[in-house]
């Protein structure tokens, strides 16, 4: 009778479980199902290519201009300055905390990490108005500090936790054996650091840095407190950008219901909702290729 009622629970449980992770993905395949079918409408009345490739974001212009060419490319220069300053500085933290850092150290790093993650956004929004765009103003001789440099500096800021975080558990997860061999052979610790341990760790810090990356796209409330909101063709990181996040938030709220402009900010919604799963995917992937490698 007991194994009856054993069995049965873990029938009901495992039926809940599966439940819950079926209603995941539907809620995920719902969520682009909605902005596939919005931008659809979209489409309609504006070219997908002239979309894509056009060089003029006004859609609230006599003439409406509905070219999404500057915020993609706001907000691949803004990603990519924060990833030029959170990899490094991620890889390097990573490292220490793994290989070098005492266990009292550590102890005091890892929550400090931990808190950082859990600071709001538009606190890191905020410290960038009124702390790092003064800084930048000041050493670069501009009128405001708001530009793609200072989304940056704070994009970099919120992947920090995620990629020291991952890359950490990477590192720490090498084996003992190849450290022992390569101090057998005569290698130094920076030595075994550099030539073993980071190249056997390599599949989880490039999952670290993929899912820094998505999570740097992703972000909405800095960017669109610090990067100046101009939505022109960026030529370098001291120009005032608009990316594609900040352009949802902006203007979904004052758009009228149901016009082109309304459906062609759920056509920015969907490249970016791809572009967020393509990095988070690939992340995934080389988490996986991580756990395979250590498996054997």
């Amino acid at each position: 009778m007991k194994y009856k009622t054993r069995l049965s629970l873990d029938i009901l449980f495992k039926i809940i479980f599966k439940g819950t992770g079926l209603l995941v993905l539907l809620l995920l395949g719902g969520i682009l199902a909605m902005l596939v079918y919005n931008s659809f409408s979209f489409f309609m009345d504006v070219k997908p290519l002239d979309f894509i490739t056009g060089m003029e974001w006004s859609p609230t212009a006599a003439n409406p201009k509905y070219g999404m060419l500057p915020l993609v490319l706001s907000t691949t220069l803004v990603t990519f300055g924060a990833m030029l300053i959170a990899i490094p500085l991620g890889i390097g933290t990573a490292a220490y905390i793994a290989e070098y850092a005492s266990p009292r150290v550590k102890n005091l790093l890892k929550p400090a990490i931990e808190m950082l993650a859990a600071v709001p956004s538009v606190v890191i929004g905020f410290l960038g108005i009124v702390v790092v765009s003064p800084g930048i103003a000041n050493l670069a001789d501009l009128s405001n500090g708001l530009n793609a440099l200072n989304g940056a500096i704070l994009l970099a800021v919120m992947a920090l936790p995620t990629i020291i975080t991952i890359a950490e558990d990477a590192i720490h997860a090498v084996p003992k054996t190849y450290k022992e061999a390569s101090y057998a052979v005569g290698a130094t610790k920076w030595q075994t650091l550099r030539k073993v341990i980071i190249p056997a760790a390599a599949p989880g810090i490039i999952a670290a840095i993929m899912l820094g990356v998505g999570r740097a796209i992703g972000e909405t409330m800095t960017v669109l407190m610090a990067t100046g909101n101009a939505s022109i063709l960026p030529t370098g990181m001291f120009d005032s950008v608009k990316t594609m996040t900040a352009t949802i938030a902006i203007e979904m709220g004052e758009v009228p219901y149901q016009t082109t402009h309304y459906f062609a900010l759920y056509a920015i919604a969907t490249v970016l909702f791809l572009m967020t799963l393509a990095a988070n995917m690939l992340g995934e992937y080389f988490i996986n290729r991580f756990r395979k490698y250590h498996a054997v």
